[in-house]
């Protein structure tokens, strides 16, 4: 009957701050990519075609006629 020693329940004190110490090491080696983080809201959200358009646009794989007559396009489509 050692819990009825001297050191009371003092072996069973460690377990706490483990569980606690192994749940933030998970929580911060994952990069806090946990639903509860908002993570997969942000991060998987598809570009429309429009958006694709204006991106390709910017970046110059697409010229100003080519631009244009794709956006008509688009826009018939909807």
């Amino acid at each position: 009957m050692w819990l009825h020693e001297s050191w009371g329940c003092f072996p069973f004190m460690w377990i706490f701050p483990l569980i606690f110490l192994v749940l933030l090491l998970l929580f911060l080696f994952r990069g806090g990519q946990w639903p509860m983080c908002g993570w997969r809201g942000m991060h998987e959200k598809k570009e429309s075609a429009k958006e694709i358009l204006d991106r390709r646009y910017a970046s110059g794989e697409i010229n100003r006629e080519e631009y244009l007559r794709m956006k008509q396009e688009l826009g018939q489509d909807s």
